[in-house]
């Protein structure tokens, strides 16, 4: 069986860690490429199991010496996938899932315009704070200025939606995590041939209907709450009165 590269990109706090390992409970075979970052661990991180944390040095000797399948540099810290990672997938034949941004993701499809793209996004500005600040207040801390600009960000990101060829709004975890199953079967069960055991008509229209091109009516409130509107997307007022209320 042909190994098969997914990607998967959102905004910081939309749930994509939380959805990956919920995924990789369930299905079988598919490999997690555990990327590289120059960031301090947060919490109760761990070398090697949520990243590879490394100097800024030696990031960029690996960089020069073109073992990066693709790197970014993201809030003044570089991140970037190894092609250790999918060498190893291959070889054994499972899938690999890639975790990378917008930028890493852009940079993989020129170079592998095959892999799966899947977009997540959070529902509404007022759920991504939440999460964030949350998340911040299990870390022990809460920067209010920071919180800011990774949901300004978040409106850039989500901006890039259409280069992805299935998105999923991550709203209800159960049924999240289900769609993302149902991709990664179908596709499967599209390249490879690989038989779907139970309920496959229903597993494929569950992908289906995640498609990007079929998302649109979906798609339509989450855009237009993170200020995204008009013909081509662009972004217009970004949060409203979300950041005043606590």
């Amino acid at each position: 069986m042909a190994g098969i590269l997914f990607i998967i990109s959102a905004p910081s706090g939309s749930g994509k860690s939380t959805l990956v390992g919920e995924l990789r409970k369930q299905v079988t075979n598919v490999d997690f490429s555990i990327s590289w970052t120059t960031r301090p661990p947060r919490g109760s991180e761990e070398n090697g199991r949520e990243y590879h944390f490394t100097s800024r040095e030696e990031f960029e000797r690996m960089r020069d010496a073109g073992l990066f399948l693709e790197y970014a540099e993201v809030f003044g810290n570089y991140y970037g996938t190894s092609r250790l990672s999918l060498e190893d997938a291959r070889r054994q034949g499972h899938d690999l899932l890639l975790d990378i941004d917008v930028q890493g993701a852009a940079q993989v499809r020129r170079s592998m315009p095959e892999a799966v793209s899947i977009f997540v996004m959070p529902p509404t500005p007022k759920v991504l704070r939440t999460r964030l600040r949350n998340r911040s207040r299990a870390e022990g801390v809460v920067n209010e200025s920071e919180l800011y600009r990774r949901l300004s960000e978040a409106s850039k990101e989500i901006e890039n939606y259409r280069d992805y060829g299935y998105i999923l709004v991550n709203d209800i975890l159960d049924r999240t995590v289900a769609q993302l199953e149902a991709i990664v079967l179908a596709e499967r069960y599209y390249r490879n041939g690989e038989p779907i055991a139970f309920r496959s008509s229903r597993v494929l229209e569950v992908a289906a209907a995640c498609r990007q091109t079929n998302s649109q009516d979906r798609l339509k409130p989450v855009l237009e709450a993170f200020g995204i509107g008009g013909s081509n997307g662009q972004q217009q007022l970004p949060f409203g009165d979300d950041l005043d209320e606590d």
